[in-house]
C-alpha cells in the first residue's frame, strides 16, 4: 500500500503544471489584414503590465500573410472562413480563458500602459465593460470621428463602446450571449449591456486606430455607412427578437 502511495505521489510530481489562467484574452478578427496586423500585435507584445494575457486571431479566410504574421507573434489562430465580425469575435471569446475579454481590430495599436490603465479604471470603478479615449489616424476629417467617440459616445444614456477597443468581463459577456450577429454589432451589444451593467470610458488616450475607411470613403460616406448599418441592425434585431 505504501508503495502504491509513493507511485501516485511521484506521478503527481512529474505531471507538468497547467498554465495559469490569463487575466485577459485579446481577440482580433481578421481578413487580409497583413498590412496592419503586425503593428497591432507588436503593440500588444510591448505592453508594460503585470496582467497576464493571451492573444487570439480569428481569421475569416485571408489569402495574404495574415495568419503567418499572427503565428510569428505566438498568437493562436482560429480559422473561421466567411465569418462576419460578430461571429469571429464570439468564436474568439469561446476559445479564450481570460477573466477579461479585450476586443481590438487589426488596425488598432495599443499604448504600453493600455491594460494597466484601462483595467485599473474598470476595476476601481466597478465597471463590467469599458473603452478608452482614442486617436484616429489619417485625414484631418477623421478628427470628427475621433471627437464623436471620445466625447459623444461616453455621454449617451447607454454608452457605445467601439468594437476596435472593447474590454468586458467574461461573466457579463457570457450572460448576454456575446455580440449579436447583426450590422453594427458593437453598438447593439453596448446598448444592451449598459441596460444591465455599469460601463464607461477611461479618459486617457490608450489606442490609435486607422482612419482608413474615412480615407477611402470620405467622412460623409463613412457616417452614411454606419447610419445605414444601424438602420439595418434595428430592423434585423426586431425580426430576431433581440432588444437593441
Amino acid at each position: 500500500m505504501g508503495g502504491d502511495d509513493d507511485s501516485e505521489t511521484d506521478a503527481a510530481i512529474d505531471d507538468p503544471p497547467r498554465p495559469a489562467r490569463p487575466d485577459v484574452s485579446f481577440v482580433i478578427p481578421t481578413r487580409n489584414e497583413a498590412d496592419y496586423l503586425r503593428a497591432a500585435l507588436s503593440s500588444i507584445a510591448a505592453l508594460d503590465t503585470s496582467y497576464g494575457y493571451e492573444v487570439f486571431v480569428v481569421d475569416g479566410g485571408s489569402t495574404d500573410d495574415t495568419q503567418a504574421i499572427a503565428r510569428a507573434y505566438d498568437a493562436t489562430v482560429l480559422e473561421a472562413p466567411d465569418s462576419g465580425i460578430a461571429r469571429a469575435r464570439n468564436l474568439g471569446a469561446a476559445a479564450a480563458r481570460g477573466e477579461w475579454l479585450a476586443f481590438v481590430d487589426a488596425d488598432t495599436e495599443l499604448r504600453a500602459n493600455y491594460l494597466t490603465e484601462l483595467l485599473g479604471y474598470l476595476e476601481a470603478n466597478g465597471l463590467a465593460a469599458g473603452s478608452s479615449f482614442c486617436r484616429i489616424t489619417g485625414p484631418r476629417r477623421a478628427r470628427l470621428m475621433e471627437v464623436t467617440i471620445n466625447h459623444v459616445f461616453p455621454r449617451l444614456e447607454y454608452p457605445i463602446l467601439p468594437g476596435f477597443n472593447y474590454v468586458i468581463h467574461r461573466r457579463a459577456f457570457d450572460e448576454l450571449g456575446g455580440f449579436p450577429e447583426v450590422p453594427n454589432e458593437d453598438t447593439a451589444f453596448s446598448r444592451r449591456l449598459a441596460r444591465r451593467y455599469p460601463t464607461g470610458y477611461c479618459p486617457e488616450v490608450l489606442v490609435e486606430s486607422s482612419g482608413r475607411r474615412i480615407a477611402a470613403d470620405g467622412l460623409t460616406g463613412t457616417l452614411w455607412h454606419y447610419a445605414t448599418l444601424d438602420v439595418a441592425r434595428i430592423r434585423q434585431s426586431r425580426r430576431s427578437g433581440f432588444t437593441p
